[in-house]
């Protein structure tokens, strides 16, 4: 079996027409994004010219397709799949195409990522119809990776894990933080991604903000530089990775919470198993941050699951009773954050029989470069 079937196995149509069935819908209706893309292997562009997988209950799928998207569906993985592949012209209703082969629906499951334009018009094609999130459907699949799934989010680990190397020599006093973060994203593509998704490199006060992306602060000698950087590899499954740096020597009060936060970080991965629920993770990293003094800077949830896209189920948070299985994947990163500077630590896990996997092994050390 190649490495695109078993990624994006053509069971899988099957496998979710009888979640369509079990859940009360009568079609799942797919536009172009990470759903589509899971069941297909078919990375469609999203456009006002609709594309779209319809996955009835009963009956035979097919793809949509705008006629001069043709040739680029017939050239995907789409094309190997027990699928009919359907091409509209410009003069023709994509709509009432698809409301002509499926009648009668009472029900439908509509992408989580579908524009508002294309949920209104299905609306009105439809107009008995109620609409319901896809992810009631393909959330607990997708949250499950197959053991080909693993290995891909395994070589964007490793693929991240080389970046992350090469950042030390980047971190130099008098350079921008924008500066650094062109040569990161360089590398991101170097070391095997198709896409750059984001860079973070906070500095200084920046590194106190979590989603900080990069600015024209010049980095100085004694900063903490947070470095949070992800990619999509050509298989389309994603990497996240952060690390936290120090040029020079790093203040006093920084070095006593960094080692707290590494405890944290090992304490919830270590906590990760079949059985326990996603928010004991989120209270095992929280727990030991709060018992040394620092919980009002742990200012976020544990993690998020990661695969096709960088932010997916399950997420790691107080309120989430999501119990843990083999094949889920996720970010452990709790971080710290009192103003001056910020330190987060962030690897992607995975639940496995016997524990957890972790997928990015870049050292966890305070490196000073």
């Amino acid at each position: 079996m190649s490495t695109d079937s078993a990624l994006y196995p053509a069971s899988r149509l099957h496998t979710v027409a009888e979640s369509v069935r079990a859940a009360g819908l009568g079609a799942l209706l797919l536009t172009p994004g990470p759903d589509l893309r899971y069941m297909t292997g078919y990375d469609a562009k999203q456009l006002e010219r609709l594309t779209c997988l319809a996955i009835p209950a009963y009956g035979v799928p097919f793809l949509l397709v705008p006629r001069l998207e043709l040739k680029a569906a017939q050239a995907s993985l789409a094309s190997g799949l027990e699928l009919e592949t359907v091409a509209w012209g410009e003069t023709e209703s994509p709509f009432g195409i698809i409301s002509g082969r499926l009648r009668g629906l009472e029900s439908t499951g509509l992408s989580d990522r579908m524009w508002a334009l294309h949920v209104l018009q299905f609306r009105a094609a439809f107009p008995e119809a109620t609409q319901r999130l896809a992810s009631t459907v393909l959330s607990p699949l997708r949250m499950r990776k197959t053991p080909a799934e693993v290995q891909a989010l395994r070589a964007a680990g490793q693929a991240i894990d080389r970046v992350h190397a090469r950042v030390p020599q980047w971190l130099k006093p008098g350079l921008t933080e924008r500066q650094v973060g062109a040569k990161v994203a360089e590398a991101i593509l170097a070391e095997g991604h198709a896409t750059v998704d984001f860079v973070i490199v906070g500095s200084g006060p920046n590194a106190a903000s979590p989603h900080h992306e990069v600015s024209d602060r010049v980095l100085m000698e004694g900063d903490v530089v947070v470095v949070d950087i992800g990619g999509t590899m050509p298989s389309g499954y994603c990497s996240d990775c952060t690390r936290t740096y120090a040029i020079g020597e790093p203040p006093a009060d920084f070095t006593k919470y960094y080692e707290v936060l590494r405890l944290a970080q090992d304490t919830a991965c270590e906590s990760v198993r079949p059985g326990v629920s996603a928010e004991s993770v989120d209270q095992a990293a929280r727990n030991v941050i709060s018992d040394a003094g620092y919980g009002e800077w742990f200012i976020h949830r544990t993690g998020h699951g990661i695969g096709l896209e960088s932010h997916e189920d399950p997420y790691i948070v107080e309120g989430n009773s999501t119990e843990l299985a083999p094949g889920m994947a996720f970010s452990v990163e709790p971080g710290i954050y009192p103003g001056r500077h910020g330190a987060r630590i962030e690897d992607i896990v995975v639940c496995v029989d016997h524990g957890f996997e972790r997928l990015n092994n870049a050292t966890r050390e305070l490196v000073i470069v």
